[in-house]
């Protein structure tokens, strides 16, 4: 039997249909909606009395995002249409300058920085939180993040507060954490983004039966950092920092440890060179594309505005027209900068649009689910005067797997006040590609054990290591270094080895690459 699902995404696509039919598929998306909200509802009689008023909030904001999905029908671009990027449209950060030392002060007690706290550290291997995986000299995402806007705070005698954003996965592990900062010289506060119910791909209705969340965590998700607008406004966070005076968010990922407060950026918002007297609502970070980023979401100029374009809202056949380097220069870096007062009158309007991400899952039942999400930098086309600036790469360095962890661990970098710095010794400002083999690196326990020490990469392009290899104490990388351990062999890469332009293969021959 055809599902509600597969009957919906035909609606979406591109097929003419006659006219009873379109009829019939309207009917089937009032049914949809009808049906969820009785859900709901019943939903709603389980929960907590104490809770209820702000789960009907959610249970709110899920109702139109479900109400939206119905909606659309077919790509929310089309391709003939993305306009060629305004020549003003990205700034070039090397344009920006920066303030007088004595406004600073004044600049950093307008803004709050935001940082995206949901993510588990499953995917490498670990539990709680990924914000609580020792990245450096044993500290945290978190330790840094806190010790950066310390470090500000202390500098210029200013008042920034650390806002995080958990999930209901990371909230209860973040609270505890965050009691050993009592004592810093940072304000942190947090707030949960909502938790929405996972609904079944053929009946469209919510898996969960009741909200006792903990006893069916499958059954519940957050819905991408799109939410953060709303579960911001939610929260009372924004009424109570535009009532400080504050004017600006700076927003990023706690795992892109290149995203700090930047006094340049901020000048350009709040400084004397702002064009005109309308204020700049919205900014994305962009940095240069390269092969390794053709995944990346982008900046295009469409319907007169500038806003994101995420692969997935790609037709299949112009994937390679977005991947390519030359046609869209650039890749979003999910730095967000945004206007408080002007995320409360989006939101109050009602005009807060963002594309809708359908992420497919099996849960360990085999019951194929759709969660419906969104992301942060969509909302830049419902904001007026957005800008794009292109920053330099160092703003963006993410730790998504362990192979970026090495980077980050390594001699390529020192530590400086929370903030990790490039070594001056490294040639070239890019950073080495480095893949490691899945089956012996992914975890981070399991990473760390193959190191006796991290190897020294100041002069590595590039290192590709597959299958069971180890690193000795005090091993140099140089140029490209490829280490292939096939099924059942074992590398291991003496101390004190130096290789450069090698390749490493199962018998341990070294040859010139």
């Amino acid at each position: 039997m055809t599902g509600a699902i597969d009957i919906l995404l035909k609606v979406r696509g591109h097929q003419r249909v006659p006219s009873d039919t379109k009829e019939f598929h309207e009917a089937t998306k009032r049914d949809a909606l009808l049906r969820l909200r009785k859900d709901l509802d019943n939903l709603l009689q389980t929960a907590d009395d104490a809770k209820k008023t702000i789960l009907q909030k959610e249970m709110c904001g899920f109702e139109a995002l479900f109400h939206r999905f119905l909606q659309e029908d077919g790509p929310s671009v089309e391709w003939d249409r993305i306009q060629k990027l305004p020549q003003d449209a990205v700034k070039d950060y090397s344009s920006l300058k920066t303030p007088q030392e004595s406004e600073i002060r004044e600049m950093l007690n307008k803004l709050v920085v935001i940082k995206l706290n949901g993510g588990l550290g499953t995917s490498m291997g670990c539990h709680g939180p990924k914000s609580v995986i020792p990245v450096r000299n044993d500290l945290t995402f978190l330790d840094l993040t806190v010790q950066q806007i310390e470090h500000l705070n202390k500098t210029y005698g200013a008042t920034v507060p650390l806002v995080l954003m958990n999930s209901f996965n990371t909230d209860d592990d973040t609270e505890k954490v965050i009691r050993k900062y009592k004592g810093f010289q940072v304000q942190i506060y947090t707030f949960n983004q909502s938790c929405y119910p996972r609904i079944s791909r053929d009946s469209l209705l919510p898996v969960a039966k009741d909200f006792t969340i903990e006893n069916d965590i499958e059954a519940w998700y957050p819905p991408g950092h799109g939410d953060f607008y709303q579960s911001f406004q939610n929260s009372g966070l924004l009424k109570k920092f535009l009532a400080e005076g504050r004017e600006y968010c700076f927003l990023s990922n706690i795992d892109n440890l290149g995203a700090t407060v930047d006094i340049n950026i901020l000048n350009r918002l709040l400084g004397d060179d702002r064009q005109g007297d309308k204020p700049i609502e919205f900014v994305m970070e962009v940095t240069d594309k390269t092969r390794a980023d053709v995944k990346g979401g982008t900046l295009i100029h469409y319907e007169n505005k500038l806003r994101l374009l995420e692969i997935a809202q790609v037709p299949k056949e112009h994937v390679d027209d977005f991947k390519s380097v030359k046609t869209f220069k650039f890749f979003n870096t999910n730095n967000i900068w945004a206007r408080l007062e002007s995320i409360e009158r989006v939101l109050d309007a009602h005009t807060m649009n963002m594309e809708i991400i359908v992420n497919n899952k099996t849960l360990d039942n085999g019951m194929r689910v759709i969660q419906l999400e969104t992301a942060v930098g969509a909302a830049m086309k419902c904001f007026d005067g957005g800008i794009g600036i292109n920053v330099p790469r160092s703003r963006f360095l993410p730790v998504k797997k362990t192979s970026d962890l090495l980077l980050v661990m390594s001699n390529l970098y020192s530590l400086k006040y929370g903030s990790l710095v490039m070594s001056p010794q490294r040639m070239f400002p890019t950073t080495p590609l480095v893949k490691l083999g899945d089956n012996h690196f992914s975890k981070v326990k399991e990473f760390l054990g193959r190191f006796a020490n991290i190897p020294d990469l100041i002069e590595l392009d590039h290192l590709t290591v597959s299958g069971d290899v180890t690193f000795g104490r005090g091993v140099s990388l140089r140029g490209t270094v490829i280490i292939i351990a096939n099924h059942g062999d074992r590398i291991d890469i003496p101390a004190g080895a130096i290789l450069e332009n090698k390749i490493v293969s199962g018998n341990m021959r070294i040859l010139d690459h």
